[in-house]
Order: C-alpha cells, then sequence, then structure tokens
C-alpha cells in the first residue's frame, strides 16, 4: 500500500470540508495528499465549454490547502471519466481515501451522494465519508474521540487495527460499542420481562466476550485508553447515539455491500465514518 491520503473533491462545499479533513490528516500521519477531480466531460470537450462550464481546479484547492496547513505536501490530479470507477483504483493505493457524504449532485435532503455510497462499498482500502457538519466545533466532545462498532463474535483485525491506531496518533480514547440482544428464549418464551438477575448475567458474560475479544489490541497499544459500551440497542442506533460526541467513528464493511446498519448510520451521522473493508 503506498503512503499517502487521497481526497475526491467536485466543488462542492461537502468536498472542501471533505479536503480539509483529509489535509489535517495527512498531517497527522506525516503523509503526502493526492487531491483529486474527476471530471466527466473530456479535456478536449471541457476546452470547448469554457468559461460557461467550468470545473474545479484541483491545483488551486492545493494551493489553498498547503496555505493553510503549511506542513502539509499535496499535489492535484485530474481524471476524466465515470466517477466511482475512476476512483476505485486510487482507493487500493493509498492508506485512507475521504470523500464528501454527498457531492455536487443529487437533490436537496439528501444525506449519502451515489459516489460516496458506490466507492464505499467496492473500495479496496479504508474510506472515510466526511459530513458538511463535521467541520464544526461541537459541544460536549468527548475524550473517547474516536469510536469502534464491534462484533464480539468476529473481531476484525483490520478494523480494529484502523480504530486503535486512529486513537493513538490523535492521542485519544477509544469508545468500543456493542450492541446485543436478549438471548433468544428469553424473547419467544417470556411474555415479561426477564428476572433482573437473569437479565445481568447475561450482561455479565457479554462484557466478558468483549473484554477478551479486545485483549490483543489493549497489549498492542497500550497508549490507548479504552472505553467499553455495551447497549441494550439495535446496532444503528446505539452507533448514532454514542457516536454524538466523537470525532471519527470506525465501522467494518464485510461485502461489496454496505448493508443495513452503515446505511442507516450513513444516513443519519454527525461525524467522520472511517468504512474499512475486511
Amino acid at each position: 500500500m503506498s503512503q499517502l491520503i487521497v481526497v475526491s473533491v467536485d466543488g462542492s462545499a461537502d468536498s472542501r470540508v471533505a479536503a480539509n479533513w483529509a489535509a489535517a490528516e495527512a498531517e497527522l500521519r506525516g503523509l503526502p495528499l493526492r487531491v483529486v477531480h474527476v471530471s466527466a466531460l473530456p479535456e478536449e470537450q471541457l476546452l470547448t465549454t469554457w468559461p460557461y462550464f467550468r470545473e474545479p481546479s484541483p491545483d488551486a484547492l492545493v494551493a489553498a490547502l498547503e496555505e493553510d496547513h503549511p506542513g502539509l505536501r499535496a499535489e492535484g490530479l485530474g481524471l476524466t471519466g465515470a466517477i466511482v470507477p475512476a476512483l476505485l483504483p486510487l482507493t487500493a493505493e493509498a492508506d485512507c481515501t475521504v470523500l464528501g457524504l454527498r457531492g455536487a449532485g443529487g437533490f436537496t435532503g439528501l444525506a449519502l451522494g451515489s459516489v460516496a455510497h458506490g466507492v464505499a462499498e467496492r473500495s479496496e482500502g479504508p474510506v472515510v465519508l466526511v459530513p458538511r457538519g463535521s467541520g464544526r466545533t461541537r459541544r460536549g466532545r468527548s475524550p473517547y474521540g474516536v469510536m469502534l462498532g464491534v462484533d464480539v463474535g468476529a473481531p476484525v483485525t483490520s478494523v480494529v487495527d484502523f480504530a486503535f491506531d486512529a486513537a493513538s496518533r490523535r492521542g485519544t480514547g477509544l469508545h468500543i460499542v456493542r450492541a446485543w440482544r436478549l438471548p433468544s428464549p428469553a424473547e419467544r418464551w417470556m411474555p415479561y420481562a426477564p428476572p433482573e438477575e437473569d437479565r445481568g448475567s447475561w450482561e455479565d458474560q457479554e462484557v466478558q466476550r468483549l473484554s477478551d475479544a479486545l485483549r490483543p489490541w489493549r497489549e498492542k497499544y497500550p497508549d490507548v485508553g479504552v472505553y467499553e459500551d455495551l447497549r441494550l440497542q439495535s446496532p444503528p442506533a446505539a452507533l448514532l447515539q454514542a457516536s454524538a460526541s466523537a470525532e471519527l467513528l470506525v465501522l467494518g464493511r464485510a461485502d461489496r455491500t454496505l448493508g443495513p446498519t452503515l446505511h442507516a448510520v450513513l444516513e443519519h451521522t454527525a461525524c467522520p465514518v472511517a468504512v474499512v473493508p475486511h
């Protein structure tokens, strides 16, 4: 994997917020930033439509980002063609690829744009989707600035590593959320709430499972404080509620589809979401 951060821009306010986030991430990691704009029109056609149709200039944005981030090393790249297919090869080369949660197209009220959706579900490497409001100062910021949604039955190394590494680089704690449900026999056979001692016993078992699953990463990243948070909620509800004050939410993607949980989170998130394939 190449040592660089890639950000895709299209001239929208959302992509400028994403570019600023990517520049800060590149500075944090000590990596160069590649600012990419994909035009649906070939270069010769662009010349015939100027000045009535102007494409964003990645080089101009690079200059602005370097002014705002003096230590940044950045370069611009212009491509032509269908946007998602043009960006997908870049995701395999980058440490992470950054996009706005939605771009210049679509319609009012659309939370997740088609480009963000297409790249996030088919990328070879991690993709960070940045909502427009994430550039603002948020109240009640948690000392556990990075959040990870985890499945204790099958914790995936690439996803958990990404979250621990992100927390370590930021000097913040890691908030790990595990959404769970009561054992199915209790739901099916009990027309009333389970006894408190049974519920307490089940919860203790889930807490122990979560702690055991995380032990290798606690040992690998001793500098990262971990808050293990067990929530008796649906995964989307647990993740969205817990991420209200997070700087970054990290989630895994098992197949070349976002799945209902990821899609629900991306539709409503107020913080950047890293989608890490595994």
